[in-house]
């Protein structure tokens, strides 16, 4: 077996036998404690980093525990009545300095690889507009006539069967999957932000500001977010749902959007979509 593919699948061997309740999925599970199944590029990196740094801290927890138990067993009163006088060890000083700035170096070097990932953006495909309000998100397509829309969240007494509570909107975003997307979010009026775990996704939303993240959707789905800043009393009920179709049926919800939201266009946005 080549040795990239064993450093690839060792991380996941040990992460299932260390975390055997995990549970993978496109929203949040009761008791959940690993992360969603990831649904784009970015956030497959993340989770193989964050795999691989699990690996490297039982390993060194492993490595400390062991040497604590050895330094129980050879050096406690009943095996030298007699202390030594040792002060200074000039190669075990060496080691324990080297060591750990080796490991830092092989952490730093994918994780300056992931960084630059995220926060270089590619030619994006298609941009959609997010603004934080308390307390919910709106959305503009500019790419398909510029039409908006509210995605507020429904409340308990309307949900339909499967539907999570606090998650659902009564306005999803849809996304095409395969298409590099640029989201570009701001607020009207404190500090909001705009994340979904399945992308591998996080900005803030800052009023007077644009941020920017992208992300490409591997699959077909439905994905769940949050805001994820303490914006005020209401923080936890301004989900996000994202709808990854393909591009096809995108398109022909494109249009359907268009005649749906007309009415919050302004009168020139109206009359462009139109055409």
């Amino acid at each position: 077996m080549p040795f990239s593919r064993i450093r690839r699948t060792l991380p996941l061997a040990v992460a299932a036998a260390l975390v055997p309740l995990a549970a993978h999925a496109d929203q949040p599970k009761r008791w959940e404690i690993w992360h969603q199944q990831p649904a784009s590029s970015i956030m497959e990196t993340i989770n193989d980093f964050h795999l691989q740094l699990m690996v490297i801290s039982v390993l060194i927890v492993v490595l400390v525990l062991g040497l604590l138990a050895y330094c129980m067993w050879k050096f406690n009163e009943r095996a030298n009545p007699e202390p030594s006088r040792t002060t200074h060890n000039t190669l075990i000083e060496v080691i324990w300095t080297a060591v750990p700035v080796m490991i830092l170096v092989g952490i730093a070097i994918p994780s300056f690889k992931l960084l630059y990932e995220e926060d270089v953006i590619p030619k994006a495909e298609l941009t959609v507009k997010a603004i934080g309000h308390q307390w919910y998100w709106s959305y503009e397509y500019p790419d398909n006539g510029n039409f908006s829309f509210d995605a507020t969240m429904v409340d308990d007494k309307d949900l339909q069967p499967k539907q999570p509570r606090l998650l659902t909107t009564a306005n999803p975003v849809v996304l095409p999957i395969g298409t590099t997307v640029r989201v570009i979010t701001t607020a009207t009026d404190v500090i909001h932000a705009w994340a979904v775990p399945a992308f591998g996704v996080k900005v803030d939303s800052v009023p007077g500001r644009l941020n920017e993240l992208w992300f490409k959707i591997d699959r077909i789905g439905t994905y769940y977010g949050q805001c994820s800043e303490l914006c005020g009393v209401n923080h936890g009920f301004m989900p996000i749902q994202v709808e990854a179709v393909t591009k096809e049926r995108y398109a022909q919800w494109v249009e359907e959007a268009k005649k749906k939201f007309a009415s919050s266009m302004p009168a020139g946005d109206e009359r462009l979509a139109a055409r």
